[in-house]
């Protein structure tokens, strides 16, 4: 019996690792992403201080190549429209990971218990 224990918890454990390092990558994604932003609200900063007289260049590879000035505000609203929805779609995901690593948790904390019970030793508190 304490084998069969044994290997669910082991299981378990596994899986919880797993939500573990899959809430690393996507916090790290995350950051990326609030990085992107800071970055594109400067850019929409300061191209809402051009006016029409103001020349603007995108870089496309290695050349430049002038831009029409509504365009460019326009593709960064754009950019703005899509990271802002990434970081909402991240943090629905960060909230059920985080559901589901507590979930994992309760249950490992059973399941050591009944381990050690099966060991005949005295259950601690997880």
């Amino acid at each position: 019996m304490a084998d069969a224990i044994q290997k669910k918890l082991q299981s378990e454990l596994e899986k919880y690792q797993q939500i573990q390092k899959d809430v690393s990558k996507s916090m790290s994604a995350r950051q990326k992403l609030e990085a992107q932003l800071t970055e594109n609200n400067i850019v929409k900063e300061e191209l809402d201080l051009l006016d029409s007289q103001n020349t603007v260049y995108k870089l496309i590879g290695p050349v430049l190549v002038k831009q029409d000035l509504d365009e460019a505000k326009a593709t960064v609203a754009k950019r703005l429209e899509y990271i802002n929805g990434e970081i909402k779609r991240y943090e629905t995901l960060l909230k059920e990971m985080e559901r589901k690593s507590d979930q994992h948790r309760e249950v490992l904390a059973s399941l050591q218990q009944e381990f050690q019970r099966a060991q005949g030793l005295p259950a601690s508190k997880a």
